[in-house]
């Protein structure tokens, strides 16, 4: 059996290393230019803007990210990274003495800023391209992945509410409510600004964020309201009691 001398396959790591570190700036500075080509052309673009937008070649382009589906699952991953970037500085911003309203109030208006600010951006995100009809979707990928992320946050905005409704309250919290509540915002958020950004007429997005806001916070005030009491049974008129008359007495 060969023997290797002492350190060769450190270096070898080494080298392997320092490509991947390559591919992968290079991989980032072509899904920057793919930005930029989108908000100077458009979600039509092709791969020629894009690589005279990083002047380069298709070539270099094809090497990095593939063709447009790969161009367009690179600047997915980007914009992924942004607006989870977003949301968790929204909700960091919010304060240390959070109410639900104001914690969802940030998230939206964080998902809604973002598409304000880069429109085209969001319509080549969520328009899926014609020749990528292989694997999984990457933006059904991105909502599910926002969804398991605000989890955490909506479980302890709900336990803080439940603390506030007493143990009834308490018992009613659990991670599958929390997990139904983050994932239920992400796809109500996604779905309104899918309308809201195609229409001409579109209300102020301060709108928008307050309507969602009160949706979601009725249910966190429901829990730290306490269980409702019971009031009593009023008899209907099916419940009225049949009295029978008496034998022999005359109507």
């Amino acid at each position: 059996m060969e023997t290797l001398p002492h350190g060769a396959a450190r270096r070898i790591d080494g080298r392997t290393t320092r490509w991947d570190a390559h591919r992968a700036r290079r991989r980032a500075e072509l899904t920057q230019a793919a930005l930029r080509a989108l908000r100077r052309h458009g979600p039509g673009i092709g791969m020629e803007e894009i690589a005279a937008e990083a002047c380069t070649s298709r070539t270099v382009l094809y090497r990095h990210l593939g063709d447009r589906a790969g161009a367009w699952r690179a600047v997915i991953e980007s914009v992924d990274a942004l607006v989870w970037g977003d949301m968790a500085a929204a909700t960091e911003a919010a304060g240390t003495q959070r109410s639900p309203r104001t914690v969802i109030a940030a998230i939206t208006d964080s998902y809604l800023a973002l598409v304000e600010r880069d429109p085209e951006i969001y319509r080549f995100v969520v328009t899926r391209p014609l020749n990528d009809t292989d694997g999984d979707d990457p933006v059904a990928g991105m909502s599910s992945r926002m969804g398991e992320r605000l989890t955490p946050v909506m479980e302890h905005l709900l336990r803080t509410a439940a603390r506030a409704g007493g143990a009834a309250g308490a018992a009613s919290v659990t991670s599958e409510t929390a997990r139904t509540l983050a994932h239920g915002l992400v796809g109500l958020v996604r779905f309104v600004c899918e309308d809201w950004v195609s229409r001409h007429d579109r209300p102020p997005r301060e709108q928008l964020v307050n309507e969602v806001a009160e949706l979601f916070g009725a249910r966190f005030d429901a829990i730290a309201a306490g269980p409702a009491t019971p009031r009593a049974a009023q008899p209907g008129p099916q419940d009225t009691p049949c009295t029978h008359p008496t034998p022999g007495a005359t109507r």
